[in-house]
């Protein structure tokens, strides 16, 4: 269902693949972020499960008769499948019985729980995390370096241009939503804003019907903005809560709503990496806390362009969010995975990408170039004592990833430095 105005995506080749491998792929994601127009622009058919024509019609129908609903010219598409629970094993047994592959697209922007769902689709069905878009796919970084180049230890030096503080503040702003590519940017910091409304309001009781407290729910979210791109854990959530908003939030609740927003995929933390280091310094095991867009978070602490230039500790924070959604973009779409790393004896790296094969490379992010020196020999350093380690793995590449370098290029020290408005994947 091809559609002239569809903007490609770098999830388009990783939908193609899976397609051909299975015989369903499930793609999933926050709202708005573009799970729709890239599903159908793969299939041949599809149903809405959740549109609300007929007194929702089509859900009543999927809920009587799934196998109804599946039926259509393949790859048939099943937008937001997850309001009818009874699909998936619907159509996970319709592609055992046909035994080909490519036969469905699910999308969802909610992961139901377990109950009524029997098989859990595993060599049937593929799942992939869409995301909103990265600076690439909207337009705002020329492209002109790969990251998998990058971790390859491939790059051809180049001058990328000059960038401009006020849009890079913009980007973070603005986000990566689709809607919101050609939006003036006054206009464009409405989105994010309505988006979190949707969730408190409807989507956080329509994913499993239970009624929660809204206003806790908010200073929860505010509270996560607060921390952005930090490892702050359950319990600093519920004392920040206390200390800034003056209102009480058990641990327990905390818990409770962090695990519902991940079901809404309104989080995308950022997983701890230790598995290749094999150091004797012991690694904290702690998430990265990450919104799945930094306008979010500006959105909840009411950050317009301005704010952030005028704070650019907090500018810095949510620069390297941005950074850190883009850098899981890409590296998914090469089969790699996007970690952080701590470790107590005090020593960290912002991003750290692992390739199939094991190799790993480590970035630092740093919003202005006066900080790329001291970023290049925290990572020197690094490298130079997990070399130094009985059985050490130290990285097989170092980059500092910069807001505002005007150059790709590589160190004599044996450092890449590459600006975020020239990356892809």
């Amino acid at each position: 269902m091809k559609n002239d105005l569809y903007i490609p995506r770098i999830i388009d080749k990783q939908i193609e693949k899976y397609l051909s491998a299975f015989g369903g792929v499930c793609v999933e994601g926050p709202k708005w972020c573009g799970k729709t127009w890239t599903s159908e622009y793969h299939c041949n058919s599809k149903i809405d499960i959740g549109d609300s024509a007929g007194n929702f019609q089509n859900r009543r129908l999927a809920e009587m008769s799934p196998d109804l609903v599946l039926e259509g010219e393949t790859p048939r598409m099943i937008d937001e499948w997850q309001e009818c629970p009874a699909l998936w094993d619907a159509t996970r047994s319709h592609i055992d019985k046909r035994g080909k592959k490519g036969q469905f697209i699910l999308t969802g922007s909610s992961t139901p729980k377990r109950k009524g769902i029997m098989h859990s689709g595993a060599g049937r069905i593929a799942r992939l995390r869409m995301r909103p878009m990265s600076l690439f796919e909207s337009g705002n970084s020329s492209g002109v370096i790969s990251l998998e180049g990058l971790c390859n230890n491939e790059l051809k030096p180049a001058m990328t241009g000059e960038v401009d503080l006020k849009k890079l503040a913009e980007h973070i702003v603005r986000g990566g939503w689709p809607g919101n590519i050609s939006v003036p940017i006054e206009d464009a910091m409405l989105l994010p804003i309505q988006y979190l409304n949707a969730v408190i309001e409807d989507d956080a009781f329509r994913v499993d019907e239970i009624k929660r407290d809204k206003d806790k729910m908010m200073l929860l979210l505010r509270s996560l903005a607060r921390n952005e791109s930090t490892t702050v854990t359950n319990k600093t959530l519920k004392n920040d809560i206390k200390d800034i908003d003056d209102n009480n939030i058990n641990v327990d609740t905390v818990a409770s709503y962090l695990e519902l927003f991940g079901r809404l995929f309104l989080l995308d933390n950022q997983k701890p990496f230790s598995s290749h280091v094999r150091s004797s310094v012991r690694v904290k095991q702690a998430e990265k806390r990450h919104f799945c867009d930094p306008s979010l978070a500006c959105a909840l602490l009411k950050l317009t362009p301005t704010h952030l230039i005028n704070d650019l500790n907090t500018f810095g924070f949510l620069f390297e969010a941005m950074v850190e959604r883009d850098l899981k973009i890409y590296a998914e779409s090469f089969g790699a995975e996007l970690y952080h790393y701590q470790d107590y004896s005090g020593k960290e790296i912002d991003a750290v990408i692992e390739l199939s094969d094991g190799r790993w490379a480590a970035f630092e992010i740093k919003l202005g170039a006066n900080q790329i020196d001291k970023a290049a020999e925290d990572l020197v350093v690094l490298k130079n004592a997990i070399a130094e380690e009985k059985d050490g793995n130290p990285p097989d590449v170092l980059c500092v990833i910069c807001g505002m370098s005007n150059a790709a290029y590589k160190r004599e020290d044996g450092v890449f430095v590459v600006p975020i408005t020239a990356l892809k994947n």
